[in-house]
This record gives structure tokens, C-alpha cells and sequence, in this order.
């Protein structure tokens, strides 16, 4: 018996290298924002899809000072995007969040708070992540399939959470760099563009309530410039859902699962 117990228990060095080895996974998935390795590696993450099309999205909203001029602005120009929206600022605005469903455009989930991932906690990034899915699911009417995570940042525990909720991780293959305080509309363009191809994801942002204040004006007056060269390329310009981004057989499964019993599986779910 004595030697069976032995047999079935970690040695005691395997049992101190534990919190390392959780740390080190921890932090080498959320290596996965470097944008070069990704796009060669993880085409899927990155966000590519077909070739004749390019996504536009939009992450930290909804913010009622910026966000409906985006509206407008994709109104104008007959373009649907989608938006990563912070689940604590649906449940703030949920009208607005109404308006961006009802102008035909995608919601996807961008986690409950816009918060850094310092150390590992995956029952509380799951429940925070599963809160998040249920307010964007109660404004659009049905269940999420994307997940970006604030900064791009996918550690270990946050994949683990995106899985376990159902919900499909997506980053970008271009992006303005429109947070700063020095940007304008030629310089999202500028940074964009040689980024893009076709089946690129663009990443802009419809608010400043993490980067500069203003900022986002800059992304506003660079909408027309993108959209027109996409146009002029003969590319579409749309949601991630019209993207056709390489599926995943054991994702599809769980976002089906989700759209089945949204309210029985996040129902009561709260912040530890």
C-alpha cells in the first residue's frame, strides 16, 4: 500500500515547481500579441480570413461621447463592423449598446473590465469573462462567438476562460495605433495600410477611456480613408462574422452549446 501511495504522489520539487510552471504558461500563451509570429503561426488568431475581404472592429466601448459618432460615421459609409464591447459598460449603457446591435452590427465580448493580467487566476477570469458574455448575449439577442481580451493580452488563464465560455479568441493583423496622443487621420491610414491585406482584421477603437483623451477622433476621421482604400483594392469591408475565418470544430461546438442554453449557462454568474 505504502509503495502504491508513493507511486500516485508528486515528488516534493514537482510539487514547489507548480506555481512556476502555471506562471510560465501563464505568460508564454500571451506571447501570442506579438503580431509577426502570430500571423505566420496562428493565421486564425490573428484574425485572417478571405481574401476579398478585410474586418473592421472596434474594442473598449461603448462610451455614449464617441461611440454614436462611429455609428454615424459607418452608417454613412454602408459598412457594418464589430465591436468588442467591456461587459460593465453594456450593463452602464445599454441603450447604446441597443444602438450598435440594432445598426446591424456585431457585438463581441472584450472581458468584463479592461484589466492587465499580473498573475494567474482562472476561476476569476472565467466568471469575469462569463459575466462579460451575458450582458453583450442580453443586448444582441443571442450568444457571442468572439473574445478579444483587453490589450491583446491571451495568458494562459484568459484561454482557458474563453474555451470554457464558449467563446472564440480573435486579435487583429493591423492596427492604428490610435490610443496615442499624437494620432490624426493620416497617421492611423498610414499605419494601417501597410499592414493590411486582403482577409486582415483591423483594430481601431471607438472611445479613449483607456488612451488618451480625444484620441479617438483620429480614428473617426481615418474611417473614410480606410474604407476607400479598401474599396479601391475591390475589397469588402465587414464584421469578423462575415470574414470567414478558419473555423475551429471544438469552438463551433461550444458556441452552438452557448446559443442553446445562453441564460441556463451564465445565468447567476457574479464576480468572485
Amino acid at each position: 500500500m505504502r509503495g502504491g501511495g508513493e507511486r500516485g504522489r508528486l515528488p516534493a520539487a514537482g510539487v514547489a515547481a507548480l506555481p512556476a510552471l502555471a506562471a510560465a504558461a501563464h505568460i508564454v500563451s500571451a506571447a501570442s500579441w506579438l503580431a509577426g509570429p502570430r500571423r505566420a503561426w496562428l493565421p486564425a488568431l490573428s484574425g485572417v480570413g478571405s481574401p476579398d475581404h478585410v474586418a473592421l472592429t472596434f474594442d473598449d466601448g461603448p462610451d455614449p461621447r464617441s461611440t454614436p459618432a462611429f455609428l454615424a460615421a459607418l452608417d454613412e459609409l454602408g459598412v457594418r463592423a464589430t465591436f468588442f464591447l467591456v461587459g460593465e459598460q453594456v450593463v452602464c449603457h445599454r441603450r447604446l449598446s441597443d444602438d450598435i446591435a440594432r445598426g446591424g452590427h456585431e457585438l463581441a465580448v472584450h472581458g468584463w473590465t479592461h484589466n492587465r493580467p499580473w498573475r494567474p487566476a482562472p476561476v476569476r477570469e472565467t466568471r469575469r469573462l462569463a459575466r462579460a458574455a451575458l450582458a453583450v448575449a442580453e443586448v444582441s439577442g443571442g450568444a457571442p462567438t468572439w473574445y478579444r481580451p483587453p490589450y491583446g493580452i491571451l495568458t494562459g488563464d484568459r484561454l482557458l476562460a474563453a474555451r470554457r465560455t464558449g467563446l472564440r479568441p480573435v486579435l487583429w493583423t493591423a492596427w492604428g495605433r490610435d490610443w496615442t496622443a499624437h494620432a490624426t487621420a493620416e497617421s492611423v491610414a498610414a499605419t494601417v495600410l501597410p499592414d493590411l491585406r486582403g482577409g486582415g482584421t483591423v483594430l481601431l477603437h471607438d472611445t479613449d477611456l483607456h488612451a488618451t483623451p480625444g484620441c479617438w477622433r483620429a480614428a473617426l476621421a481615418a474611417l473614410p480613408l480606410l474604407v476607400g482604400a479598401c474599396r479601391s483594392a475591390g475589397l469588402t469591408v465587414g464584421p469578423l462574422g462575415e470574414h470567414g475565418v478558419a473555423s475551429r470544430a471544438a469552438g463551433a461546438r461550444g458556441v452552438r452549446a452557448v446559443a442553446a442554453g445562453v441564460t441556463s449557462r451564465w445565468s447567476g454568474v457574479g464576480l468572485p
